[in-house]
């Protein structure tokens, strides 16, 4: 059996929100799927002490650099991430196709991964539409107080 999940982050890696907002977040995005035919099997939220690479388990399967469009083996990554015991206090890294620095948060992913503090997670929602549109993820960023982005995660 596998898992799918909507992980909702905010945009800045470091940022963290007031736990009350963080109460508040998880609770809104409950109701989202709470509709007619609309289910989802948890809802939670949690706090991390560092960033942490938020992942898109089984979805990700490619990484380019922004510098010179090269292919990075995944490896690198699950490599560096290993190396890191999952925490990244710095996002810089050297990559290894063209050797520049860059901030991992701005490698290409074929399915969007993120660097958080702090996530809301929503796990094996069910609705007609998955994933949160434009205008619902700006009322989740509108509760939060900051901008989100989202993972979908398949593990």
């Amino acid at each position: 059996m596998s898992d799918g999940y909507i992980r909702l982050v905010p945009t800045d890696p470091h940022w963290q929100p007031t736990p009350g907002a963080a109460t508040a977040t998880t609770a809104y995005v409950t109701r989202l799927f709470s509709g007619p035919g609309d289910d989802v099997e948890q809802v939670e939220y949690e706090f991390y002490a560092h960033v942490r690479l938020i992942d898109a388990g089984e979805n990700f399967t490619r990484v380019t650099c922004p510098r010179c469009a090269s292919d990075i083996d995944v490896t690198w990554l699950f490599d560096l991430i290993d190396e890191n015991g999952g925490r990244f206090d710095e996002l810089d890294v050297t990559v290894p196709c063209c050797g520049t620095t860059v901030s991992l948060d701005a490698l290409h992913y074929d399915w969007p991964i993120a660097f958080a503090r702090f996530e809301v997670s929503a796990m094996n929602p069910t609705r007609a539409k998955y994933e949160l549109d434009v205008q619902e993820l700006a009322e989740v960023s509108a509760v939060l107080g900051h901008p989100v982005a989202q993972v979908l995660a398949h593990y």
